[in-house]
């Protein structure tokens, strides 16, 4: 029972849309109504400003991690902590407190990896980063870390870097969060074909994207 409690508590932690809130209570504005529509880190970013995008991109990191030690936290033992992580995701992504929309899971990911294996979020910070100064897009560099952790999981463990050896259950749910961030930017990917993504304030944009 305990178990499921904390699944449910995985979820509900993760579904709570800290973007939507943020911009309903402090700004008056729906982010639903503004950019991309969506309520996760960037368009918070983008409509809200810096602060409140550190905010909510600080809350959707800790809620991923918060769930990942949850079963730690309360000494239950019998379901890996990477499934309590993934339900946050889940939260996140489809989110019963706003009509089952969500974010694109960034964020929540890394938490969820941040409570697992901090080193390997390290990686991919690392790599999103760099992305980020070359292309100036947040969108292609969280596509580039997902695909990063991807590579990750499969040669890291080979040389016992970061990833000491092979894990089935984590590499299956990287694939799984992979799959979802990568699904999440369909749309962004349509826009960086046709040079129209939105971009942050710096970098060199080298895809040159035209600059709204």
């Amino acid at each position: 029972m305990i178990i499921f409690i904390l699944l449910v508590v995985s979820y509900l932690l993760g579904a709570i849309p800290a973007g939507l809130w943020v911009g309903q209570l402090f700004f008056k504005k729906n982010l639903h109504d503004y950019g991309s529509g969506n309520t996760g880190t960037t368009n918070t970013f983008r409509i809200l400003g810096v602060k409140a995008g550190i905010a909510v991109f600080t809350f959707d990191l800790l809620k991923g991690t918060l769930a990942t030690l949850l079963p730690v936290l309360f000494h239950v033992h019998g379901l890996s902590p990477l499934i309590f992580g993934l339900m946050a995701v889940i939260g996140h992504t489809f989110s019963i407190f706003d009509h089952f929309k969500g974010g694109k899971a960034v964020a929540t990911s890394g938490g969820v990896i941040l409570g697992f294996t901090p080193l390997f979020l390290v990686y991919l910070l690392l790599i999103f980063f760099v992305v980020l100064w070359l292309f100036s897009m947040i969108s292609l560099s969280s596509v580039v870390a997902a695909l990063a952790a991807l590579v990750g999981i499969l040669i890291f463990p080979s040389f016992g870097f970061i990833l000491p050896s092979y894990d089935l259950l984590f590499s299956l749910i990287v694939i799984v969060l992979a799959i979802i961030i990568i699904y999440r930017h369909k749309s962004n990917l349509i826009r960086i074909k046709n040079h129209t993504e939105s971009l942050v304030p710096f970098g060199l944009n080298l895809s040159h994207q035209q600059k709204k």
